[in-house]
C-alpha cells in the first residue's frame, strides 16, 4: 500500500490580493447607499403588493427604484430579462409576491 503525501494548502489569502482594503469611511458610505436602495425598493413593493398578490402569488417581481418601474413573471429569469430590456444599466432588486417578499429559503 502506498503512503499518501499530505499537501499543504495556504489558508486565509484574499481573493484579490492586489486590491487595497476599503477604508471605514468608504464601507460606511457603501452601507448607507445599500440601505437607501433597499428602503426605496421596499417602498415600491409595499405600494404594489396589495393589487398584485391576489392574482400573482409567489411570482417574481424585479424593481428598479430609480424609475419606480417593475416587472413581474412566474419565472425569475424572464422577469429579469423584461426589466433589463427596459433599463439595461440599472441596479435591480428581486422580490417575491408572498407574505415576506423573500426569495428562496430563510
Amino acid at each position: 500500500m502506498t503512503e499518501k503525501k499530505r499537501r499543504r494548502v495556504p489558508r486565509g489569502g484574499t481573493m484579490f490580493p492586489n486590491r487595497p482594503p476599503l477604508s471605514p469611511e468608504e464601507k460606511a458610505r457603501r452601507d448607507a447607499l445599500d440601505e437607501e436602495f433597499d428602503r426605496r425598493c421596499a417602498e415600491i413593493f409595499q405600494q404594489v403588493y396589495q393589487e398584485l398578490v391576489s392574482e400573482h402569488y409567489n411570482w417574481s417581481i424585479m424593481i428598479d427604484p430609480n424609475s419606480r418601474d417593475y416587472c413581474i413573471d412566474p419565472d425569475a429569469e424572464i422577469a429579469f430579462q423584461k426589466i433589463r430590456s427596459k433599463h439595461p444599466n440599472a441596479r435591480i432588486m428581486e422580490m417575491r409576491l408572498n407574505e415576506t417578499g423573500a426569495v428562496g429559503r430563510i
